[in-house]
């Protein structure tokens, strides 16, 4: 049997560590080069935290039709339907929740221990309120609302640019956003093997906390969890995960949730629900037939029906 050989290139962007692996290395440096193109349109289009970025530009456009790129129109339609799959769990109308929290800038730049915070239970604005012109091109919200795509966006990009470079190389390809992992072309033998872990890491160096490793052949995996961005104010403890019914941090018993789907951004729409649903998530996520592995905060680990077999050794 013949062995793949992979090759692999790292950087950043998005805020987050990128990984790029091709089943052919004569299209390693020509898709490095495509997906570093992408993903500076993408962050142009939908960072919360560029001044000249077009969603930021949408924070003083309150009650009016404004028009919008077909990247940042596609972007919000992926958000939007992930509200509406989720029955609101994931609403992308959290941006000013996130701000008042801290989360405020690249999280590599937020203050990890800062001086306390006056947190008021108050629900978001909500999805329901953002209206899309697919025609026209336009979105139009309310006054006070400020998006975050933050649970979409990277495993949104993350699909279309495996797509896009599987089908520009003819070699399979895997693209991870911050661990926000989807794969495309023809998979290596054995499928593209990938590492789950509370914190996100380099596949190459050491895993920090409970992990396994898992195999996948297309589509996408995702994980979300309240261990790796997390921040104090006042000695209260902060994560990124947002429950829009309170404009807090979730109280959930779930330190990660992995779901492996027919995409990325369903997969992390998924995890990012389960978080929010507590001890039903795995019922829920059961109930649609999606593989998932549910980390408790004691460390437990349970699974749904589908899972793929664990595997122990290194990772893409």
């Amino acid at each position: 049997m013949r062995t793949t050989t992979l090759a692999s290139a790292d950087f950043r962007a998005l805020g987050c560590l990128v990984r790029l692996v091709v089943t052919d290395p004569d299209h390693l440096d020509a898709c490095r080069y495509l997906l570093e193109l992408d993903l500076a349109e993408v962050d142009e289009a939908c960072s919360r935290f560029r001044p000249d970025s077009e969603l930021v530009a949408l924070d003083g456009a309150a009650g009016r039709a404004v028009p919008v790129s077909p990247l940042l129109l596609e972007a919000l339609a992926v958000a939007l339907r992930a509200a509406e799959l989720t029955g609101g769990d994931v609403d992308p109308t959290v941006g000013s929740a996130m701000d008042a929290l801290g989360y405020d800038k690249d999280f590599e730049l937020v203050e990890r221990d800062g001086k306390p915070l006056r947190l008021d239970v108050r629900p978001v604005p909500g999805w329901r309120k953002v209206r899309l012109d697919q025609v026209y091109g336009t979105v139009t919200m309310p006054a006070g609302t400020r998006l975050d795509l933050g649970a979409t966006a990277k495993a949104w990009a993350a699909d279309r640019a495996a797509r896009m470079l599987a089908a520009a190389s003819g070699c399979g390809v895997l693209v991870s956003l911050g661990g926000d992992t989807a794969v495309a072309g023809p998979p290596p033998e054995g499928g593209w093997r990938i590492r789950v872990q509370d914190i996100t890491g380099h596949p190459d160096e050491a895993p920090v906390g409970p992990h396994t490793t898992v195999a996948i052949r297309d589509g996408g995996l995702a994980t979300s969890g309240t261990s790796a961005r997390r921040w104090r104010r006042g000695g209260q403890e902060l994560h990124h995960i947002v429950d829009p019914r309170t404009g807090q941090p979730a109280r959930t018993p779930w330190r990660t949730v992995t779901v492996a789907a027919a995409t990325c951004v369903d997969a992390n729409t998924a995890s990012t629900a389960a978080m929010l649903r507590g001890e039903s998530a795995q019922e829920w996520l059961t109930a649609l037939g999606l593989p998932a592995r549910l980390v408790a905060a004691d460390g437990t680990v349970r699974t749904t029906a589908g899972w793929p077999c664990e595997e122990a050794g290194a990772a893409a």
